[in-house]
Order: C-alpha cells, then sequence, then structure tokens
C-alpha cells in the first residue's frame, strides 16, 4: 500500500463509500467484517483527534488488508451447504477492486484505475445484462430475427466482464517478483524458463493487434500452460481454455499515464502481478484435465 499522508483521509473516505455500498453483499455471503468495521471505526477516531502518526499508519496498513480479506472471501464464499448461488439472467454485477484505486501507483495511475473499472467494465457489465436478457426474451416469444446481433453482444461484453474481473485479482500492490511453487515449475515445463515465459507473454501483449489481451491460460486438452492473444475481449479464443493471468491491453488501460507506449505499460505491470492469485487459479484449474488429444 502507497498512499501519501495528505490522501488520507480522502481514501479513508472512499473505503467507507465501498464498504456502506457493499457490507449487506458481503454480510449475506457470511464473509466475518468485525475486524474491517471495527479497525475503520478506530482510523476514523484517530483521523478526527489527530492521533499518533504511527498508530495512524499501522491502522491503515491492517485496514487495507482487512479490506484485501473481506473480498478474497468473498470471492470464495459459497451460500448455503457452500454452494455458490448462480447469476440470474440480466443480474451480473461490476465486482469492486479488492485495493482502492490509487494502490497501484506509480505503475498504474489512479485515474486510469477508476476510470477503467467504474466506466469500461461497468459498460461491459451492462452490455452483457442488455444481451442475455434479450436473448432470454427471444426464446420466450420464439422471434429470433435479431438472435445473431445479440449473440455478438453477449460473447463481446461477457468476454470483457469476466476477463476484467479476472485482471483486478491478478494485480496488487504487493505484487511483483516472480512466481513460486507449482505455479513455477509449471511454466518452467512448459516454457523453458521463466524468463522465456515472460518475453513470450510481454511480446505477445505488445503485438496485439489494434486492442485487446494477452493470456496466459491453462489447456485441459493439452494439460499444459499456454500464451493466447485476444483481439477485441473474444476474438481469437481457444474455446477450451482457461485464463490464468489476462493483461488488458486496450488503450483505455493504459493511455492516460503511458501515451502510444505500450512496451512501457507491459514492462511496468509486471511490478503489481499477483502471483499469490494467478497459482490459486491455477491450482484449481489443474484439476480440469480432459482426455489428450
Amino acid at each position: 500500500m502507497s498512499i501519501e499522508w495528505g490522501q488520507l483521509h480522502a481514501w479513508v473516505n472512499r473505503v467507507e463509500e465501498a464498504w456502506n455500498q457493499n457490507k449487506a453483499l458481503l454480510r449475506s455471503e457470511s464473509v466475518d467484517t468485525f475486524l474491517f468495521e471495527e479497525t475503520l471505526e478506530r482510523l476514523k477516531e484517530q483521523l478526527q483527534n489527530d492521533g499518533e502518526p504511527t498508530e495512524i499508519g499501522e491502522l491503515a496498513e491492517h485496514l487495507y488488508e482487512e479490506w484485501a480479506r473481506l473480498f478474497s472471501e468473498q470471492t470464495e464464499a459459497g451460500g448455503s451447504n457452500g454452494m455458490r448461488r448462480p447469476v440470474p439472467i440480466g443480474g451480473h454485477r461490476l465486482p469492486p477492486l479488492p485495493y482502492p484505486y490509487e494502490a497501484l501507483e506509480p505503475y498504474i495511475d489512479r485515474e486510469i484505475m477508476r476510470l477503467h473499472h467504474q466506466k469500461h467494465h461497468q459498460s461491459y457489465v451492462e452490455g452483457l445484462n442488455k444481451a442475455e436478457k434479450e436473448m432470454e426474451r427471444a426464446r420466450r416469444t420464439n422471434h429470433f430475427q435479431l438472435i445473431k446481433h445479440w449473440e455478438r453482444e453477449a460473447a463481446f461484453n461477457g468476454a470483457g466482464h469476466y476477463l476484467h474481473s479476472i485482471f483486478w485479482e491478478v494485480m496488487s500492490p504487493h505484487g511483483g517478483g516472480e512466481p513460486k511453487g507449482e505455479l513455477r515449475r509449471q511454466i518452467e515445463r512448459d516454457f523453458g524458463s521463466f524468463a522465456r515465459f515472460k518475453n513470450h507473454f510481454s511480446q505477445a501483449a505488445e503485438k496485439v493487434e489494434g486492442v485487446g489481451w494477452a493470456i496466459l491460460v491453462w489447456a485441459p486438452r493439452a494439460h499444459r500452460l499456454e500464451i493466447l492473444q485476444a483481439e477485441f475481449h473474444q476474438n481469437l479464443s481457444q474455446q477450451d481454455a482457461i485464463p490464468l493471468l489476462p493483461l488488458d491491453v486496450w488503450e483505455h488501460a493504459y493511455y492516460l499515464q503511458y501515451k502510444n507506449e505500450r512496451k512501457d505499460y507491459i514492462e511496468n505491470w509486471w511490478n503489481v502481478v499477483n502471483w499469490d492469485a494467478v497459482e490459486k487459479r491455477y491450482n484449481a484449474a489443474k484439476q480440469l484435465r480432459w482426455t489428450p488429444y
């Protein structure tokens, strides 16, 4: 976490606002919010009373850690009997970020993160919901004249929503470095070394034609990791692959800060990769193994 002292009041206000928007959902999914609420109140009290800077700093760090924990547990939490509730048709929601908008600075600017999350990702959620509702109406009325259009809208906006939801999770202000454990060994088996993997991934991201993504995926049929490009969100996809680590190279992801220097953005992005989150996705994905052909 990296927040200037003068920005602390504003950051706490944004955290409290996001908490008020999401607390009902978190509580409904049995996520333990007690420590977060207690820390938030203590930090607000210390700020109001001009408390000891060291204690305020420690409380701010603890609040950040609790904030990240809440949404990690919310992601993993299930409904009754451990079953995750399905999203109703047209009921997708914008997921909250597990960190403040400024948390990835200096590598990704706060305003980029705010616009990217609140505007661009939100538009994909709305587009997907619209497409799903229109296709449900077509099934109900047996009118399929526009089905080609709505299927395209669902593919574009659905892929955009799902990839962005992963994208936020696989970045962290405490990220960077290199993967460890079984994920590291799998990367070395499939790409020769981490350095070769990183170079391949960076080159794929830099050379996406137009706008799109570079994505590290698990291929259940091949039983190995692969690197794919996606134009827009959905084109050039391999349908059987499971995304583990996506990098957004649409211009809205970097242009305000890096202008047309996509390569610089990619190089700096490695400093915020959350390898723990990538490994968690890998450990779940590798359980799916089809008969290899």
